[in-house]
């Protein structure tokens, strides 16, 4: 038996400090056993409750089973399954079993980089769908370089998707931002790599004359990595949903040719530039 004193004291570190039990008993010098005593959680328990049985129970197993084999499978299908071997339940205790029993992928773990200023560059394209040309509509597509530190974009908009339009939206990014940043990434481009095997790649020859004469480094970024490659894709949407959407144009050269102040992300205000260099 402890001293009514010791029994508050264990409660109050326990219920009000959020003490865990062994901490507490090592401050009073008691057993760990003694403290949880006193803290009565047994009174709170209900003696002899058992969980009440469902008709799913039967089903269960089958259930469990099944999203182990095909943890992407349905709930609606799981429920036709167990209906068709003679479960009468609700397809809603289907949904509540199945969001229980499928097994929980593990989230993969990334490192964040920082690169820093002029480290690296993010390149790709980026689809618009079409402009009127005349009694023409042709697809238009965007050039899209952005610096990885600063979140600077520089973006050139072509009727094309060529060789040329691509060198050339290197060039002029190169001319905008001043410099030529030691790294740029690719996300599989058939304008940068022209072949590919697992690990092993094959640069567009053109693409390397270009990086021998302004001496960056290209490199492609990694098979179903979406991580290294968010900045780039971040700005293609930034364009597409906050600056492209609900404006018009006669044609590429008339406002389409647009530069984006280095400032923080969703924070960018858009200039257009002179269509001629």
């Amino acid at each position: 038996m402890i001293a009514d004193e010791v029994r508050t004291e264990i409660r109050r570190l326990f219920y009000a400090e959020h003490w865990r039990v062994g901490t507490i008993a090592t401050a009073l010098s008691l057993h760990a056993t003694t403290a949880q005593h006193a803290l009565e959680t047994e009174r709170f328990r209900s003696r002899g409750s058992q969980q009440r049985k469902s008709i799913l129970d039967p089903y269960l197993d089958l259930i469990r089973q099944t999203l182990a084999a095909h943890q992407r499978l349905r709930a609606t299908r799981v429920h036709e399954m167990i209906v068709a071997r003679g479960y009468a339940g609700s397809a809603v205790q289907t949904r509540r079993a199945v969001r229980r029993l499928r097994p929980q992928q593990s989230a993969e773990a990334y490192l964040r980089l920082r690169p820093l200023a002029g480290e690296e560059g993010q390149v790709d394209w980026g689809h618009f769908g079409s402009i009127q040309i005349g009694r023409a509509k042709r697809r238009l597509s965007a050039f899209v370089m952005v610096l990885s530190h600063s979140l600077a974009l520089h973006v050139l908009f072509t009727l094309d998707q060529t060789m040329e339009s691509f060198l050339r939206g290197h060039i002029e990014a190169f001319r905008y931002f001043g410099g030529v940043p030691r790294t740029l990434l690719y996300d599989n481009l058939r304008s940068a790599v022209t072949e590919r095997r697992g690990d092993l790649f094959r640069f567009h020859p053109r693409l390397l004359d270009l990086a021998g004469h302004y001496h960056f480094l290209p490199k492609p970024c990694a098979v179903a990595r979406g991580n290294e490659k968010g900045r780039g894709e971040r700005q293609i949407r930034f364009l597409r949903d906050r600056f492209f959407a609900a404006r018009s144009f006669r044609d590429v050269d008339d406002g389409l040719r647009y530069q984006v102040l280095d400032l923080p992300e969703h924070s960018m205000p858009i200039r257009p530039r002179s269509a001629r260099p």
